[in-house]
């Protein structure tokens, strides 16, 4: 099934249908504010299973999408006073900050380290499912394997190469070509681990 939304004003009906898609163990691909993504609940183990298999993912190769920071506390242990206001410097914005996981997060896909990645997306259309599911989603960038371009922004090429494995592609237009930047503050010092469409300059 393929839906299409609007940042400028996202369709309550149609918002409806990917939230009924995602209860339901669906995966999704949808757009953020960097490179289009396969989103799940992130409640549903088969659900990530299935995003597994579709990229050829080790476990734990995720980030969290979340509409605000106000539920941080949820997924997360407490943050230094810096980490967190540079956050809110941030975010909405195509950053996603590596923090440590706390107890609540499953542990089908945070890594050994026990951390996971945390991402509020300016998008509104990715933020509005988020805020419309009541929790998180599971995400992970949808990589084009092709030699010339890593990252597929033409919605059309998207639903032509994964629409028979996908349960819904949430149509945004054209996405970025530039993934988020991120970064690891789940240690004393903050490190850059891939630089991306996000500003160094927050640092």
């Amino acid at each position: 099934m393929r839906v299409r939304l609007y940042e400028e004003n996202v369709n309550d009906r149609q918002l409806q249908q990917v939230v009924d898609c995602l209860k339901a163990g669906g995966v999704i691909i949808y757009p953020t504010d960097t490179v289009y993504a396969f989103g799940a609940d992130m409640y549903n183990s088969k659900a990530i299973d299935k995003i597994n298999r579709l990229k050829k993912l080790e476990q734990g190769q995720y980030a969290i999408i979340c509409h605000d920071l106000s539920n941080l506390s949820d997924y997360t242990l407490q943050l230094p006073n810096n980490v967190f206001k540079m956050m809110r410097r941030a975010l909405p914005g195509p950053y996603t900050f590596i923090l440590k996981a706390n107890a609540q997060v499953p542990k089908l896909f945070h890594s050994k380290r026990k951390t996971i990645g945390i991402r509020v997306p300016d998008n509104a259309i990715a933020r509005a499912i988020v805020q419309a599911l009541g929790n998180p989603l599971v995400s992970s960038s949808v990589v084009d394997h092709d030699d010339v371009v890593e990252y597929t922004t033409d919605p059309d090429l998207i639903w032509e190469r994964f629409g028979d494995d996908i349960d819904m592609l949430v149509d945004g237009g054209y996405g970025d070509n530039q993934p988020s930047t991120v970064l690891d503050c789940s240690g004393d010092e903050i490190e850059v681990i891939r630089e991306g469409k996000g500003d160094l300059s927050i640092l």
